[in-house]
């Protein structure tokens, strides 16, 4: 059931209460006054369970007319309330409520319904201040009807208040999972006011507990758009995109691949491209002999990385400097010796030297996210810093390793 139609269930219990349950006990107060307010409220009552409630308010205001003490003017407001409210009169249902409420004559269960149908009206009425700040009444008086937090929650939506709405759903008033919906609701509140922070942090939110392929492909497109990210890290996105199944066509694989090479990493182009006629994206259609010129050249590069590893091995562990050493040790990594690829890759970086030593954590923590180590993956990006897009792509697979 979508907010909408739940919110819409909602209303129609509220009316229940007010043209049925409520009504019966109305009846037997009304027993208890004088015929000429009695009479009036029980006719009140047939008319109202009949839908003829213009019918059945005209009697109210005869029993209301006829009123005298404060017993019979607490029946008579009780029974508008419930009758307005059946006939969709939110403002005169409210004052009647309103008016049951302050004098002191309802409490429990009975006080707690009626609190709960003026925050439904104050919503119908798109008063959503006052609806919010009675549905929060309601909760406070022990409320638990789990729709009422669909109205809490869309009228701080529809009233603009973001804030309002993200801590509802962040964690600091409750520790359940929120819905899609809800999150959707979220980041709806904050692309409204253009809110861009409060905007990606829903999203962030939604690809944690909802990872779909959509929310990811917002992100990375928004990361990429961000003043001064670095070109230079392209095979880092398309490493995250290969991830999170956003690589949509056949030149992203190429595209991603190529760039593998160029980084000096064909064991991690020929993991692309493998996947790539896994998934039969590749070897298909016009540009299949291209596509294979490219495998081609991925597989005789890799072969002589293969043939030199031991020689450059010993030659990047002799080196001043750590870069060599972490680029033979992504290459272990992607060829499925992750454990001593690793190693190498921290004892680069520990060496020193590097030409980026950001790219180098960066890269180290999407391979040992990659090589399943999600913990310790995601405590070496959250060292990464960098206003080049570095710090924002190490966020990006902190979020993945979440998921």
């Amino acid at each position: 059931m979508t907010g909408t139609q739940s919110l819409r269930a909602l209303a129609c219990a509220v009316l229940l209460f007010g043209a049925g349950a409520g009504l019966d006990a109305y009846a037997q107060k009304a027993d208890a006054v004088r015929p000429e307010v009695g009479k009036p409220l029980q006719e009140a009552q047939t008319l109202s369970r009949q839908g003829k409630h213009r019918e059945a308010l005209a009697k109210v205001n005869e029993a209301e007319s006829a009123a005298k003490t404060p017993n019979e003017t607490f029946l008579v407001q009780r029974m508008r309330g419930s009758v307005a409210s059946a006939a969709g009169d939110s403002e005169t249902a409210i004052k009647s409520f309103e008016a049951v409420l302050n004098s002191g004559r309802v409490s429990g269960k009975e006080q707690q319904q009626m609190v709960q149908a003026i925050a439904v009206d104050y919503y119908k009425r798109k008063d959503y201040v006052k609806s919010a700040q009675w549905t929060q009444r309601y909760f406070k008086e022990g409320g638990s009807d789990p729709a009422m937090r669909s109205v809490l929650l869309q009228s701080y939506y529809l009233g603009n208040d973001c804030a309002a709405v993200n801590k509802m759903l962040g964690g600091n008033e409750e520790s359940r999972k929120p819905s899609e919906e809800e999150l959707q609701i979220l980041a709806n509140c904050f692309l409204r006011q253009k809110d861009t922070g409060g905007y990606v942090g829903a999203i962030e939110k939604l690809v944690v507990y909802y990872p779909k392929k959509e929310y990811w492909t917002d992100l990375l497109s928004r990361v990429q758009k961000k003043p001064g990210f670095s070109d230079r890290l392209a095979s880092d996105v398309y490493r995250l995109k290969l991830a999170t199944g956003n690589l949509a066509n056949a030149n992203d694989y190429m595209e991603a691949a190529q760039l593998a090479v160029q980084a000096g990493v064909p064991s991690e182009a020929k993991a692309i491209l493998d996947k790539g006629y896994a998934a039969n994206v590749l070897g298909q259609g016009k540009e299949a002999d291209r596509q294979g010129r490219l495998r081609d050249l991925v597989n005789k590069t890799l072969a002589e990385s293969q043939k030199n590893r031991a020689n450059d091995e010993r030659d990047a562990l002799a080196a001043k400097d750590g870069n060599d050493l972490v680029k033979v040790g992504l290459n272990y990594v992607y060829e499925g010796k992750a454990d001593k690829g690793l190693a190498l890759v921290e004892q680069g970086i520990k060496k020193g030297g590097l030409k980026r030593p950001e790219d180098a954590k960066l890269r180290l923590g999407e391979a040992q996210i990659q090589s399943g180590q999600k913990a310790k993956g995601a405590q070496t990006l959250r060292g990464v810093k960098g206003e080049d897009g570095t710090a924002d792509l190490a966020r990006l697979w902190v979020l993945y390793a979440r998921v």
